[in-house]
């Protein structure tokens, strides 16, 4: 019997059977792939006869191995050209829409399916890249998956899963200026860990939620699995429904009707069961930097890389080896750390609202001496739209580079990847080891906005102490 959730009402809706071992074989509203993980997935459904089960639930883009400097083709990087080129043809072969470079639908796969309206409510969504999180800022039950399993989807569209149980995260008040949604999702997995959403999914609530615009939505969302969730959603509400409206995969007229109040059935009722609840303060979160080598090493820009004994017993080896790694101080302050690169994009913060807000900072003032200074859309829709708005002028003229779309220095599966040492404020998702593209890289967590005061002080800086200049 549901609880009253979201996440069990939805998962009830897609339940096709029990399964031997006590898992559920859950059906996949939406997939989506990339040319990263499907090759393997094809070819293992040629080996065995197979066929697409439902290649019109099935979308494709390219995103992780996309120079960004140049789309031409072929790519200069010939491995890069034939996973590119490998995409094509299974996507010609079985009937699967491709959103291709130049097509205008072009992007990241989680800035993708949200700007053409394909994720919805209600849905459940697979993609296999463990982001796909993302997609619960709509009411979605989305879900990274590996490799055999997306090959289990094409060939099923349904998925073997377990059970999560759902944790409210509610936070109360608003927050302040400066502070924005990649802060949030920083500091709760600041204080949750890294592993403490482990067999949960996190239902996302309070006055500070639903402020949240449905572009800081999917940048809360996207980050759910940092904490350890398997997937992060968010109630929809009339901020969703003016978000999907009009979109190309909407519905439309009568039927979008129907859908709106389809979607508020769904969502989670006042009597709701939780297995578990924890409250946040808005107003006492800052811009929120992370020092160390996983994402719930951060603290508030205003801080100082915590002490060992400050620590819990089971934080304190990794945080010895954080120190080790970043070269920082205990005791130092996260403020005023030099950096070499700047790095604006990915699917957690690659969307139009995520270059407004650095832009905002970049306006008016120009890359400090030395720094390499780079944004990269998350999709051509994006970077239509800010080129439309003179974004791209406006950084340009402040320095930093402006680029094709992809994903990018992200995870650098493609030419954008840090050198030696060099230390990086980025508005990725990650900071482990060697994420960046060196052995020995170092990265700093950030928002959009902090990275454009790092661009143009060299160094880590409150983005609250800069004031906005006026457009001309």
């Amino acid at each position: 019997m549901s609880s009253g959730t979201l996440y069990d009402k939805v998962w009830d809706l897609h339940r096709v059977a029990e399964l031997p071992g006590g898992s559920t074989q859950l059906f996949v509203g939406l997939h989506l792939i990339h040319e990263v993980t499907s090759p393997q997935a094809f070819s293992a459904l040629k080996d065995k006869g197979l066929s697409v089960r439902c290649p019109e639930r099935t979308v494709a883009t390219v995103d992780h191995i996309v120079p960004t400097t140049s789309q031409a083709r072929p790519f200069a990087d010939p491995l890069a050209e034939e996973m590119l080129s490998t995409l094509e043809r299974n996507c010609a072969e079985y009937g699967i829409e491709l959103n291709g470079i130049g097509s205008g639908r072009q992007g990241i796969v989680h800035v993708i399916a949200p700007e053409l309206g394909l994720t919805q409510p209600g849905m459940t969504v697979a993609c296999g890249d463990s982001h796909t999180s993302t997609h619960g800022a709509f009411g979605a039950i989305a879900f990274g998956i590996g490799t055999s399993q997306v090959r289990d989807v094409l060939a099923s569209q349904s998925l073997a899963m377990n059970k999560l149980k759902v944790r409210r995260i509610r936070v109360d008040g608003r927050l302040s200026a400066g502070v924005y949604a990649k802060d949030l999702i920083l500091h709760i997995i600041r204080i949750l860990g890294v592993k403490g959403g482990v067999g949960f999914a996190y239902e996302f609530a309070g006055a500070a939620i639903e402020a949240l615009s449905m572009e800081e939505r999917m940048t809360l969302c996207n980050m759910a699995i940092e904490g350890g969730a398997r997937c992060g959603y968010v109630n929809p509400d009339q901020v969703t429904f003016d978000y999907l409206a009009g979109r190309p995969s909407s519905p439309a007229g009568e039927d979008w009707e129907r859908a709106v109040a389809w979607w508020r059935s769904l969502a989670t009722t006042e009597d709701a069961v939780f297995d578990d609840e924890v409250v946040f303060d808005a107003a006492a979160i800052a811009p929120t930097v992370t020092w160390g080598i996983t994402p719930g090493q951060g603290l508030g820009v205003d801080e100082s890389v915590p002490a060992l004994d400050a620590l819990d017993p089971g934080d304190r080896p990794i945080a010895e080896e954080a120190y080790r790694y970043m070269d920082l101080q205990p005791g130092s302050p996260i403020d005023g750390v030099p950096v070499d690169v700047c790095f604006i994009g990915s699917c957690t913060n690659g969307r139009l609202s995520d270059l407004q807000a650095a832009a905002a900072i970049a306006r008016g003032r120009h890359v400090a001496e030395g720094i390499k200074a780079f944004v990269v859309p998350g999709s051509e829709q994006v970077q239509k739209a800010a080129e439309a708005e003179g974004l791209h002028t406006i950084f340009l003229n402040a320095g930093f580079e402006w680029r094709e779309p992809g994903c990018s220095m992200c995870l650098a599966m493609n030419p954008d990847r840090l050198e030696g040492r060099q230390i990086s404020a980025s508005s990725s998702n990650r900071n482990f080891k060697g994420r960046q593209g060196s052995a020995t890289g170092r990265t700093l967590l950030m928002s959009p906005a902090m990275v454009a005061a790092a661009a143009v002080h060299g160094r880590v800086t409150d983005v609250r102490q800069l004031p906005l200049h006026a457009a001309s």
